[in-house]
């Protein structure tokens, strides 16, 4: 199931909202086995294999989870364990047949490949159980409880695309119970995030989306202007497809009381890579500097161990997002550019900032591309093809690909034709500049969470409606493939 459908808004949200504060009332527990249930129908509903091998690896999880807790000697070994259990499932599913395509290719084998259908969520999923089986360990939590961890593992706001959350800040809120009535004002400030997310991905991210597909269709003929548009649709379809979801994924969650961390901070503000991962996925940036980074000696060890540091922590990233040598260059060569960064900060600090921030832009577009690239051979070629500049014009049919619906009905209120007529790509390049707006003029929404006015619940309704009459298929995520 997909925040962006019909059964979420019209059926699943409701009813769980609903059955969540009237079981409440009847004790604790009520309260959190909604939760534990809507979780499973919303993760089940997409695919049950993967909720069984989901229970199986929860199983062992909690198990050594309960054997740290009663005792004193050897919990170094019951940690290590199901985190290796944990690893070996995401290898397993995710990268048995990356590796066995590999091994054919290199050494001339015939490996079968496995019929493997990877459980939707499992990286995310994958970080959570570490996450927790290692604040056990720790002794960050006051109790293991089966159906504490069991809501903190499926709750279904953050289960498929996170954001990745701290189990003890989770449970804190969990069993508060002065969060178990409904709080008017937060279902309001829910809801008017949640609605500005679901426009962000229906209306901007899918837009792009169009664009971005009509691109990779037409890899031999698109011209070097249509893969400028189409890496800077892609750029941004990343960006609204991800910041929707994290909008409407802390939407939904503060209205059940609970506050999810915040994951998206304005990143194409940034004025270097390293200022990037500052603000892009930061719940994922958090986890790897905690549990990689920190345990490999961060920056206490000197100059080239930092750097290696920072190689290694991108570099599994770059595998943690996808089995393919594009997703593995991709995580190497962000690595390299926040080495640069850190090795000459000093020097950057003297450029002028708009010249920092084009640079930084510049290079997530390219590093954009070879993301969504199907291979680097594939990336080398459109690059190739785009700064040739040997064919500056804009293919008739990427153009109609930002035609939605609405734009005819814009042309005529707004007395447009003219503009349609005589301005080649007219509305790509609306939607291109309306996209740098959003991205580089407000503050993000999760900074103005809490603040609401007539205008900013009038601007939600307008965006739920326009967004809730355009739902059509369930559009996946980007992220959902993680």
């Amino acid at each position: 199931m997909q925040f962006n459908s019909f059964g979420f808004i019209l059926l699943f949200m409701p009813v769980t909202l609903l059955a969540y504060f009237l079981l409440n009332k009847a004790g604790k527990l009520a309260g959190k086995l909604v939760l534990i249930a809507a979780s499973a129908v919303f993760y089940g509903y997409m695919d049950v294999k993967s909720l069984a091998v989901l229970v199986v690896s929860m199983a062992v999880n909690y198990l050594f989870a309960v054997l740290m807790r009663k005792r004193d000697t050897g919990r170094r070994l019951l940690a290590a364990v199901p985190i290796a259990v944990n690893i070996c499932l995401l290898l397993l599913f995710k990268y048995l047949n990356f590796g066995i395509s590999n091994l054919n290719t290199f050494f001339g084998t015939e490996i079968a490949l496995r019929n493997l259908i990877l459980p939707v969520g499992l990286s995310f999923i994958t970080f959570q159980q570490i996450a927790y089986v290692v604040a056990v360990y720790k002794g960050e939590l006051e109790n293991v409880s089966l159906v504490d961890y069991a809501a903190f593992i499926l709750y279904f706001p953050k289960i498929l695309m996170g954001p990745l959350t701290d189990p003890v800040d989770f449970i804190s809120q969990l069993n508060d119970q002065s969060l178990k009535r409904i709080n008017w004002e937060n279902v309001a400030f829910g809801l008017k995030i949640f609605c500005f997310g679901l426009f962000k991905k229906v209306i901007i991210a899918d837009t792009f989306a169009a664009a971005v597909t009509w691109g990779f269709n037409n890899v031999s003929g698109a011209t070097a202007m249509d893969w400028i548009v189409v890496t800077l649709s892609y750029t941004f379809e990343k960006y609204f497809d991800f910041s929707g979801y994290c909008d409407m994924a802390v939407g939904v969650s503060l209205m059940l009381n609970i506050l999810l961390p915040i994951n998206f901070d304005s990143p194409y503000k940034a004025i270097s890579i390293r200022d990037y991962w500052k603000r892009w996925h930061i719940s994922l940036t958090r986890f790897f500097t905690k549990y990689i980074y920190f345990p490999l000696g961060g920056s206490r060890k000197g100059t080239f161990r930092t750097c290696l540091n920072v190689m290694i922590v991108f570099i599994i990233s770059g595998i943690w997002h996808g089995a393919n040598w594009t997703f593995i260059l991709w995580g190497l060569l962000h690595g390299l550019f926040l080495v640069i960064d850190r090795l000459f900060d000093k020097t950057e600090e003297r450029i002028f900032t708009p010249v920092r921030w084009g640079v930084t832009f510049s290079v997530l577009n390219i590093l954009a591309l070879l993301f969504r690239s199907n291979s680097i051979s594939q990336w080398k070629s459109i690059l190739k093809t785009m700064f040739g500049f040997q064919s500056m014009n804009l293919s008739e049919s990427l153009i109609t690909a930002f035609k939605i619906k609405e734009t005819a009905l814009f042309e005529n209120v707004l007395h447009l034709q003219y503009f349609t007529k005589n301005v080649r790509g007219f509305w790509p390049l609306v939607f291109l500049a309306a996209a740098f707006a959003i991205c580089l003029i407000p503050q993000n929404n999760y900074r103005n969470l809490r603040k609401i006015s007539a205008v900013s619940m009038i601007a939600a309704a307008v965006a739920f409606i326009w967004s809730f009459i355009c739902l059509g298929g369930e559009s996946v995520f980007v992220y959902f493939n993680f």
